[in-house]
C-alpha cells in the first residue's frame, strides 16, 4: 500500500508523492484519494511515482481513472517516473503516449 498519500500543494500543481506498492490491495485507498483531488475543475496533479516499488494493472487502472477525471474537468495530470521497468510497462500497455511522463518533479512545483 502506498505509504504516503499526502499531497504537497505547489503553484500551480499539486504534487502527490506515492510510495510502496500500488496493487489490488492498495488501489482502493489510492483511488479514493485521487478522486478527492480530481473533483474540482482545472486540477493540476503531478503524481511522483519514483519511490513506487511495484505497480500492477490495477494500479495502472487507478492512474487512468485519475487522468480521465482530470481531463473531463479540463485539468492536467503528469507522472514523474524514471524506472525503466515502469516506462516499459507504459509502452507495452500503450499508455506511454497517453500520459505525460516527466523524469523529475518540475522545479516550480517545489515552491510553496
Amino acid at each position: 500500500m502506498p505509504e504516503n498519500l499526502t499531497p504537497r500543494s505547489a503553484a500551480p500543481a499539486t504534487v502527490v508523492p506515492l510510495h510502496g506498492e500500488i496493487d489490488v490491495l492498495s488501489a482502493g485507498a489510492l483511488a479514493r484519494r485521487l478522486d478527492a483531488l480530481t473533483d474540482r475543475p482545472g486540477a493540476d496533479l503531478v503524481l511522483d511515482l519514483r519511490p513506487v516499488a511495484f505497480i500492477d494493472c490495477t494500479g495502472l487502472g487507478v492512474l487512468c481513472r485519475a487522468r480521465a477525471r482530470v481531463l473531463a474537468r479540463r485539468g492536467r495530470v503528469r507522472l514523474v517516473a524514471d524506472s525503466p521497468m515502469f516506462l516499459r510497462m507504459l509502452r507495452a500497455t500503450g499508455l506511454r503516449d497517453v500520459f505525460e511522463v516527466l523524469p523529475r518533479v518540475p522545479a516550480y512545483a517545489h515552491a510553496r
